[in-house]
């Protein structure tokens, strides 16, 4: 057996130039796949393909907008062959823009939050269940939802409008993964807890939040996720490891849904 779990397979990350999407890409990379990221800033575009380095390919697109993954697809496809796997980290809190408690949510913080994380999502699996389906090839899908879709926080982590999104990610998962399975498409999810990444930094620079975090958070005696953890796990379900794995949510949480957390 190679000892690269992802020895000549094509991998398309959304979201891959930042935070968990990237350091997932450098594990493709490191793991012998080819790789191609998205990301919506140029700068960041450019970075995460010198940083990858080897077999990488890097589109800078609007994860929102309807043809960005499919354009991402067709460049894979061109520069690498094929595509065996699509990796939807792209969405993010629309606490800035008013998401929050149900009383105070905003219609905007709403909207752009449900169209970062669902939206977005909708089109980059569309877009690869299609590419699969017409070229007759298993593939698998692993899409990023949080343990906030189903082990809320009120105190530290209200954002109502992003729990929902998150949760649904779940649905419309395990949804795709009962009809296309006789297409042998699979589909997972990965629920991270909290994690240091850059959309993170409200919390791990707020002490209060850190010192339940150690608590709720227990393992590894309460040190921060890295991105590398949630990396790890992605590489396996995006591997032939995990081939008879479909329809399940993986909580990389450091022991987040099975501990009480303290508050100070």
């Amino acid at each position: 057996m190679d000892t690269q779990w992802l020895n000549g397979k094509t991998i398309v990350i959304i979201g891959g130039t930042t935070g968990l999407g990237l350091a997932a890409a450098i594990r493709c990379a490191d793991e012998g796949a080819s790789v191609l990221v998205v990301g919506s800033e140029e700068e960041n575009t450019a970075q995460a393909r010198q940083v990858i380095g080897r077999n990488c390919e890097a589109v800078c697109g609007d994860a929102v907008k309807e043809g960005t993954a499919d354009r991402a697809i067709e460049t894979a496809v061109s520069v690498f062959g094929h595509v065996d796997g699509l990796y939807h980290v792209a969405g993010g809190s629309g606490r800035r823009f008013g998401d929050g408690p149900l009383h105070d949510m905003t219609d905007e913080g709403w909207n752009k939050t449900l169209q970062w994380n669902l939206d977005s999502l909708m089109f980059s699996n569309r877009s690869a269940v299609q590419y699969f389906m017409k070229q007759q090839r298993q593939g698998v899908i692993l899409n990023m939802s949080s343990v906030l879709g189903y082990s809320p926080s009120p105190r530290h982590f209200a954002t109502h409008a992003y729990a929902a999104a998150k949760s649904a990610v779940i649905g419309f998962s395990r949804s795709l993964a009962a009809y296309y399975a006789p297409h042998d498409i699979r589909v997972n999810v990965i629920a991270p807890g909290l994690v240091e990444t850059p959309m993170s930094q409200r919390a791990f620079t707020d002490e209060g939040i850190m010192q339940y975090i150690q608590t709720k958070q227990p393992l590894r005696k309460g040190d921060p996720m890295k991105a590398r953890d949630v990396a790890d796990t992605a590489v396996y379900l995006l591997s032939d490891r995990s081939s008879m794995v479909t329809g399940q949510v993986i909580a990389v949480d450091g022991g987040w849904t099975v501990s009480e957390g303290q508050y100070a």
